[in-house]
């Protein structure tokens, strides 16, 4: 990076006013460099959430909120979706470009082969009960396969840190599907090399030995989309949590499982289950019939009442990804005769409320991602419990192609943010008998 600009800063304290380079992205807002702020002014900033910081440099995903515009590698996420299948994408993600058809047949065929779990792990669910949040489960489980692969563990050997990658991708189904099973009491299903990736995650949570399971291509194509649509999205929560474990020095699979952890929120990845459960509870108290109600509590600011799966924090326009994961929910719920359920009826009304309310369209409070993954999982016979392990799952791959990035980049330091402290200024201990 080189700056031909400078910021200056000045105080009205007393304190000599500093200078400090801009640089400019390819796309984006420019940034101003304070690494040199502490020691030329003794002063830091104070960012809460980091509305305003950029934590790392990347060229892996962009986001322009105001636009509705999302970019994988300078990719528009409408055009990976439409032509492109998972496993492209995550080709794309970790190398930078789309693979040719040579390199995409060597891509998958090296995810094909690492789909199985170590033989051992199975034992690891009965740990569990069987009542256990799958996230839960998934959590421990993914931070224990560094136990298993030894051999992949040196996070400055490029070839370890590939090979770390395709374990997490190709793994990473069979996982969620085993906590899936293992909730429901059913036999684990081993997976099938001769299906796709979306195909093979779908018999391993649907198939039984007793009653193998054939995907229905248009619900493997609509989780292939979910998988696409939800693999990176720039510095989240959990994406800056794996970098932040990563910049310890941990090993991938422990960065992971903290990316899954952070994921669990309701604020983040839960996101989708917060929304199906919020109509679930509009449903049980009466419906379509009483949707008015709910949207006129929505409205009240005295009303504690929240509205799921609509607006981004973000995307201060339309969700880029909401407008292909409607277009998958429709084509779903025709494609199961769903139309008519009354939980999806009333999705559909919802978001006819938001799409033409003028309170929801000028505060531009759109049907988001969530929302419409969410109708689709739940069509699907996904457990609305399951929604952030497919979540974790889709995202993995971003997780380590910021980790990898992370790791590769010679400003790289330990993360180590600082703080404003409100708290107790020094004082003497008082012996316990005279407190």
């Amino acid at each position: 990076m080189s700056a031909q600009v400078k910021a200056t800063i000045s105080f009205s304290d007393g304190t000599p006013s500093a200078e400090f380079p801009v640089y400019k992205g390819t796309m984006g807002p420019d940034v101003v460099d304070i690494r040199k702020l502490y020691g030329q002014t003794g002063k830091f900033t104070f960012d809460p959430g980091f509305l305003s910081t950029a934590s790392c440099e990347s060229r892996i995903t962009y986001i322009d909120g105001d636009k509705g515009e999302l970019l994988y590698r300078g990719y528009p996420i409408e055009q990976l979706a439409e032509n492109c299948d998972y496993l492209e994408t995550c080709y794309l993600l970790l190398n930078g470009e789309l693979p040719n058809p040579a390199q995409k047949a060597d891509f998958v065929g090296r995810v094909t082969n690492h789909t199985m779990v170590h033989e051992q792990m199975t034992r690891f669910f009965q740990g569990f009960r069987r009542d256990a949040h799958p996230m839960a489960v998934l959590v421990g489980c993914v931070g224990a396969l560094s136990a298993f692969y030894h051999d992949s563990l040196d996070i400055n050997n490029p070839e370890h840190r590939f090979i770390s990658a395709i374990r997490l991708i190709a793994k990473m189904p069979t996982l969620v599907a085993m906590a899936y099973k293992y909730s429901a009491g059913q036999p684990f299903m081993y997976p099938r090399n001769d299906l796709s990736y979306s195909g093979n995650f779908l018999r391993m949570m649907f198939g039984t030995p007793c009653a193998d399971y054939v995907a229905n291509p248009v619900l493997e194509r609509a989780l292939d989309r979910i998988l696409i649509l939800h693999a990176d999205h720039e510095q989240n929560a959990s994406t800056s949590t794996v970098r932040l474990a990563g910049s310890s020095g941990a090993n991938p699979f422990a960065c992971i499982a903290a990316g899954i952890a952070t994921l669990w929120g309701p604020a983040h990845g839960g996101a989708n289950e917060a929304c199906l459960v919020m109509l679930d509870d509009i449903q049980k108290q009466g419906g379509v019939a009483k949707l008015g109600e709910f949207i006129a509590k929505v409205k009240d600011k005295n009303s504690d009442v929240k509205l799921m799966g609509f607006g981004h924090r973000v995307y201060k326009n339309y969700d880029p990804r909401a407008k292909l994961m409607r277009e998958t929910c429709h084509e779903v719920l025709a494609e199961l005769g769903l139309h008519d359920d009354p939980l999806f009826k009333l999705a559909m009304a919802l978001e006819k409320v938001a799409l033409e309310d003028e309170y929801f369209v000028s505060r531009k409070l759109y049907p988001n991602v969530d929302f419409y993954s969410g109708i689709v999982q739940k069509a699907m016979g996904i457990p609305v419990d399951m929604f952030t392990c497919i979540f974790a799952l889709a995202r993995t791959v971003g997780w380590i192609a910021q980790w990898t990035e992370m790791i590769s980049d010679a400003d790289q330091k330990i993360g180590r943010p600082r703080q404003l402290f409100n708290g107790a200024t020094p004082r003497n201990v008082t012996p316990i008998a005279k407190r």
